[in-house]
């Protein structure tokens, strides 16, 4: 039976929470993605890019290719592992025989593979889309939502989570049942990836690890960061406005991202202006026509199903009508990534970097599943120089 959360336990919870009701208001969202199909983006480095990238018209999508796992296994695993966690729990982890490694994002459970011990995770997320955790049972059901039963029938001897999955109360249910629980940061952002990677490797016994695979997703990102500089305009003035915004449109959500969403650290990355950091947006916050309009974004940045939720760039354009008060409204310059992927922050963070970059500055090479029916409907798409 569940217990309700003790009022000291909730002030931790709150960090994750706003992220995991937006995505469990997406739960009915159309199964399909335009990101699903088709082919990766190509590289960033085997593109023609914009020689303006503010003159585009029409949409993009951005997918990243799915590569291998590769698993570091140097470095003895040490246990047991005696623990503070993110929720101030002392911890201790004896057994990591069978994992369940769980969050909204897929990450934790990427890391745990990356970190040598994808062999013992016995179930998954709905997240965690990449191939070698694919014959593993899920133990979320009807969309993000922890499934007790499911959990509990595949005997884990360690859940490593974070607050962004519910109800938490089959969190809790699990520790009641003597399952080892910890608890790791559940915001993202590139500049917390090692941090992230460090809590997982630390609980796993395997902190040389995380050090391993810290170094090598900061290199890959920097390496990438460098090619998108070269390609990104060094004039302020002509840099993208890029704002990022969370939409549900079945569930009636409206959010938009600024700073410590970790959709600035993104659009940072990217070699965009942050307008939504710049007008003093902070956090997830209901969008609203003032902010929307002052933020004037040149580019809009979604998730993929969200995009879909509202039947597209025209439909969100009928059901935001002050984006078309924007340049980003005027030229339908939205561009899309799958939810799984694009705030990620984790060992795929480079290639979701080099995948968007393509669809701002090459957008031509990134294509649309829609880009055809846009650029027919304007009858003025920009074409790549």
């Amino acid at each position: 039976m569940s217990r309700p959360i003790p009022r000291t336990r909730r002030a931790p919870l709150l960090a994750g929470a706003a992220l995991a009701l937006l995505a469990l208001a997406g739960c009915s969202a159309a199964s399909g993605s335009t990101a699903d199909a088709g082919a990766a983006t190509p590289k960033l480095s085997t593109v023609k890019t914009l020689a303006d990238p503010k003159s585009w018209q029409g949409p993009s999508t951005a997918k990243i290719s799915q590569e291998p796992v590769e698993p570091i296994t140097t470095g003895a695993q040490k246990l047991p592992v005696k623990l503070t966690d993110t929720q101030g729990e002392k911890v201790t982890v004896k057994n990591t025989d069978r994992i369940l490694a769980l969050d909204i994002y897929g990450s934790i459970s990427r890391v745990t593979f990356e970190l040598g011990l994808g062999d013992k995770i016995v179930g998954r997320d709905i997240s965690s889309g990449f191939a070698e955790i694919q014959d593993r049972p899920l133990v979320t059901h009807n969309g993000h939502d922890l499934n007790a039963e499911a959990i509990l029938a595949l005997n884990p001897t360690l859940i490593i989570t974070d607050t962004s999955l519910g109800p938490w109360d089959t969190i809790l249910q699990m520790r009641d049942a003597g399952v080892t629980v910890v608890t790791v940061a559940s915001s993202r952002s590139l500049e917390k990836s090692g941090e992230l990677v460090g809590q997982i490797a630390t609980a796993l016994g395997v902190p040389q690890r995380g050090e391993v695979l810290s170094k090598r997703i900061d290199a890959s990102v920097a390496k990438t960061e460098a090619q998108i500089a070269k390609v990104a305009p060094s004039d302020p003035a002509q840099k993208l406005r890029v704002v990022f915004l969370y939409v549900r449109g079945q569930a009636g959500v409206y959010y938009m991202f600024g700073t410590g969403s970790g959709a600035d650290d993104l659009v940072t990355a990217l070699g965009g202006v942050d307008v939504a950091g710049e007008i003093g947006w902070s956090g997830m916050r209901p969008l609203t026509d003032e902010g929307l309009v002052a933020a004037r974004p040149d580019v809009i940045l979604m998730m993929t199903k969200g995009l879909e939720s509202v039947d597209g760039v025209d439909g969100l354009l009928e059901k935001v009508p002050a984006l078309q008060q924007t340049p980003a409204g005027q030229n339908k310059r939205v561009v899309d990534m799958s939810d799984t992927e694009i705030l990620s922050f984790g060992p795929d963070s480079s290639r979701v970097l080099d995948a968007l970059a393509v669809a701002l500055y090459a957008p031509k090479a990134a294509g649309s599943a829609t880009a055809e029916k846009v650029a027919g409907a304007s009858g003025s798409a920009g074409s790549g120089s």
